[in-house]
């Protein structure tokens, strides 16, 4: 009998400890998808890490000359927990949002179509681990 509610119990709390992780990780999307409204389209990819300490989550993308883009990027449940960084295939840094107080977005437009790496890490000062999800999208 004890073992039957052991396991129940550590089953529930297993179901309580997902729907919280659930919960953060719908409020970390809602909070990109709000930054990526009409004008902007999303490229129907979800960069995402599930990140701790310093780590650091490397994406790649291609930027197409001619088109304007917005990055959106986030963690938890307030904006400014991502740090996130563009370089060109060189690894020239081409923006950072740490320049910008950690802005949750950038939009911008390359002349010609560019390979890009974009680094993002979670701002040390405010989260220590966490779900990142960056989102691409392009205006219409």
């Amino acid at each position: 009998m004890k073992n039957i509610l052991l396991k129940s119990a550590f089953v529930f709390a297993l179901i309580l400890v997902s729907g919280i992780g659930f919960s953060q990780v719908e409020l970390t999307e809602k909070l990109c998808t709000d930054k990526l409204q009409h004008p902007y389209i999303s490229d129907g990819q979800q960069y995402k890490s599930l990140l701790n300490g310093d780590e650091v989550a490397e994406f790649r993308a291609t930027f197409y000359g001619g088109s304007t883009y917005r990055i959106v990027s986030n963690s938890g449940k307030e904006e400014g927990n991502v740090i996130f960084s563009i370089y060109d295939k060189e690894r020239n840094l081409l923006f950072s949002n740490a320049d910008y107080k950690n802005s949750s977005y950038w939009d911008f437009k390359f002349a010609s179509t560019v390979d890009c790496i974009i680094e993002a890490e979670l701002n040390q000062k405010k989260l220590n681990s966490g779900y990142v999800l960056l989102l691409i999208g392009f205006k219409q």
